[in-house]
């Protein structure tokens, strides 16, 4: 199964979703994910709440739509978009879109402590809805 997961920047949620979704599918499923307008960078604290269970994603980067390869795009089966506040990235496809609702955790004006409690709750947020989307689609 190829499962693409999006949001705007490619550095918080969609980072996390791809690395758990990896942890939690295991290595026969295809899963990236991509920004609109990538940030360039996988936030620290991405990195920080992932580490907390023991996943790395150090080795992802953020990248866009035009950067996957053609061959994972055209054979997309799921395409997750998990934007909240700013306009969800759309990809021509005819793969099963899916929508889940998440706040950017990246908020500018939280502080150092606000900043590790919202990537934690965006974690474990993406852990429930990844979790769901296993009993319903993955036998």
């Amino acid at each position: 199964m190829n499962i693409l997961f999006l949001c705007v920047a490619n550095s918080a949620r969609s980072q996390m979703a791809e690395g758990l979704a990896k942890s939690m599918l295991g290595t026969e499923h295809n899963i990236q994910s991509a920004g609109s307008i990538p940030s360039g960078e996988v936030h620290p604290n991405a990195v920080k709440a992932m580490d907390d269970l023991g996943i790395d994603i150090r080795d992802q980067y953020s990248k866009s739509t035009e950067d996957l390869d053609e061959d994972f795009l055209s054979n997309l089966d799921y395409a997750i978009t998990l934007c909240a506040e700013e306009v969800c990235p759309v990809l021509p496809s005819s793969a099963q879109n899916l929508h889940w609702l998440n706040e950017d955790p990246a908020n500018t004006t939280y502080s150092v402590k606000q900043l590790e409690s919202s990537f934690s709750n965006t974690r474990d947020n993406l852990y429930k809805l990844i979790k769901k989307f296993m009993i319903m689609n993955v036998q």
